[in-house]
């Protein structure tokens, strides 16, 4: 089986490598030559654990290419993933743009079936908006070729996505055929040999909500299915980040509105949310009764969360941010974000060689992503090595008791 991934970014190219990897034969399509080339010498545009080693492996067994022109491998696939970015636009809906921009292409330069499916986070009516587009560009053409559109959600946790493609709780599709049900039945029958689901439903549902014509009890069965939905993602800590959640967050509120339904809740969660990122801050001004200038804080963790890279929407941004602000020096140190750090931030901070170089001549530690190595350093050689032995901890990592015994002042969310 043969198909095509449009977009390289996270979503894209992991979903087109776990696909490689499973035996079909995948081409991934992205407008940026830079990335092309670097994919195929084998240079990852991502930090993800496992990718690296499954893309060199399915690219050099010829399963998986890369290339800049969709239109050059069109007549060759069957199926269509459209995993562009969705920005968020100036109003907090979502950017279509590229994903309509995909349509318009193979409308433009189709000349057999296609199933095409969006992979993209995207709001609800989406697959329509496809729709219409690839229909226009037929009519245009003056040509009568018959096509599917289909929505495939994507549930990759950043850190762990190889394991959730190759493993998942469940697989969500929404179709409007048989013809594009049995496609898609065929594509994922490799991954049933690991007794997870393909839960099927109507392409509203598999988008979401309900003012706009999807069937709760279908919503119901794909979120229920969800084993994060539970104690697993119930810890306290200084606020959610990435590059699905909040976005999506901004875009389900925006739909709402158009609608003419006020997602009370969300809205709440997102201004929750945007509070929460400064809990850590406001703890550290009453610590220092609001005088921080020349105070030297370290900062253990940049990415939104660990086994990733990924800055977007992170709570340490808006946390140095502030810090900057009241004339903080700030050493920071991250397993694997420090040069995304420096991409965003420049160096108006201090980027430490090891957690230890982080916090030598500090006033106080802030923890604030809960990478494994964080978890039980040398508290005794931290100690020495601190101007004051503060420690603030956004993830509720560490234990009050044993921190205050190890002669720490130690402050954490919730408590």
């Amino acid at each position: 089986m043969k198909i095509a991934i449009v977009g390289t970014g996270y979503v894209g190219l992991v979903t087109g490598t776990c696909f490689s990897e499973m035996g079909v034969d995948v081409t991934c399509v992205d407008v940026i030559e830079s990335k092309i080339d670097n994919l195929k010498k084998g240079i990852i545009p991502i930090y993800e654990p496992g990718l690296e080693d499954m893309v060199h492996r399915n690219y050099n067994a010829g399963r998986l290419k890369f290339t800049t022109s969709l239109a050059s491998c069109l007549d060759d696939v069957e199926v269509v993933f459209s995993a562009v970015g969705t920005p968020p636009d100036e109003d907090g809906s979502a950017d279509l743009s590229y994903v309509l921009a995909v349509a318009r292409t193979i409308g433009q330069n189709m000349n057999k079936y296609k199933l095409v499916v969006t992979k993209s986070t995207v709001p609800v009516g989406t697959a329509q908006k496809v729709r219409n587009v690839i229909q226009k560009e037929l009519d245009q053409r003056g040509v009568t070729i018959e096509f599917d559109v289909a929505s495939n959600p994507e549930f990759l946790k950043e850190g762990n996505a190889i394991s959730d493609f190759m493993s998942p709780d469940r697989v969500v599709v929404g179709v409007e055929s048989e013809r594009a049900k049995k496609i898609m039945s065929k594509l994922y029958k490799p991954f049933l040999l690991n007794n997870f689901r393909v839960i099927f439903m109507d392409i509203p549902s598999a988008e979401m909500t309900e003012l706009v014509g999807a069937d709760v009890n279908m919503v119901r069965s794909g979120i229920g299915s969800d084993t994060r939905i539970g104690r697993k993602f119930l810890y306290p800590g200084i606020g959610y980040g990435g590059s699905c959640f909040p976005k999506d967050v901004k875009a389900l509120i925006k739909t709402a509105e158009q609608n003419g339904y006020d997602m009370r809740v969300l809205r709440a969660v997102e201004e929750v949310n945007e509070i929460q990122k400064s809990a850590l801050f406001e703890k550290l001004l009453k610590l220092f009764n609001n005088k921080l200038k020349d105070k030297t804080i370290a900062i253990w963790g940049l990415a939104f969360k660990p086994e990733t890279d990924d800055m977007r929407e992170a709570p340490a941004l808006v946390l140095i941010d502030k810090l900057r602000q009241a004339g903080c020096k700030i050493r920071v140190y991250d397993p694997a974000a420090m040069e995304e750090c420096k991409r965003r931030i420049g160096d108006s901070v201090y980027y430490a060689h090891d957690m230890y170089d982080a916090v030598l001549d500090t006033d106080v530690l802030m923890l604030v992503t809960e990478w494994k190595e964080f978890r039980l350093p040398s508290w005794p050689v931290i100690k020495k090595t601190m101007t004051q032995p503060i420690v603030l901890d956004g993830r509720n990592i560490y234990d009050k008791k044993e921190m205050e015994e190890q002669g720490f002042i130690y402050r954490c969310i919730g408590k």
